[in-house]
């Protein structure tokens, strides 16, 4: 199948968006895509601040976005955009990184007020970053997403039916064919 690379940018370890997309990653493993999880505040931070384009883990990310057939992007929203630790890196990654991918964008937040972040954030950058296909991409409200004190991810029913069909089109959008819509009941 693809090899997909599932970028979480928070900057937080015990973050519910890091949580969520790990959940995905599940789901794109079970249809029989390769993934490749890459938690950019594991970069060190002054090779993200410093835009050392040099250093061994900034080297190894850009080769793990050269490498992907896929790339889920997942963020946080702070302050209606997309977190700065994400920023950082999608700035020392070469301008056409994105070039010839599918690209799944995924948000998290309080508060509906950042729905459009992907839309009016997220999706620009990633656009000019030479992505070949954007897949409509999904925000999850944080109340949504409850993370057990074992780490176990429970996602409200509501949430978790609508995450299904965002992650089965970006499956069936790598793999170059239109997505089965289940009929109508």
């Amino acid at each position: 199948m693809a090899l997909v690379l599932s970028v979480s940018g928070s900057p937080s370890a015990s973050s519910r968006t890091g949580r969520l997309l790990r959940h995905l990653d599940q789901r794109l493993a079970a249809q029989g895509h390769e993934v490749v999880p890459l938690d950019v505040r594991t970069i060190p931070a002054e090779a993200l601040l410093g835009a050392d384009f040099r250093h061994p883990a900034i080297v190894e990310a850009t080769g793990l976005f050269a490498r992907a057939d896929g790339v889920v992007v997942g963020t946080p929203v702070y302050k209606a955009s997309y977190s700065g630790v994400l920023k950082a890196l999608l700035d020392l990654l070469p301008q056409y990184a994105l070039g010839g991918k599918t690209v799944l964008p995924l948000a998290t937040g309080g508060s509906v007020a950042h729905v459009l972040a992907i839309d009016y954030a997220l999706r620009p950058v990633l656009n000019s970053m030479g992505a070949a296909h954007i897949v409509q991409g999904w925000f999850t409200l944080d109340k949504d997403i409850t993370v057990g004190e074992d780490g176990t991810l429970t996602l409200a029913p509501a949430a978790a039916d609508a995450l299904v069909p965002v992650v089965d089109r970006f499956s069936a959008a790598l793999l170059g064919r239109a997505p089965v819509l289940a009929a109508a009941s």
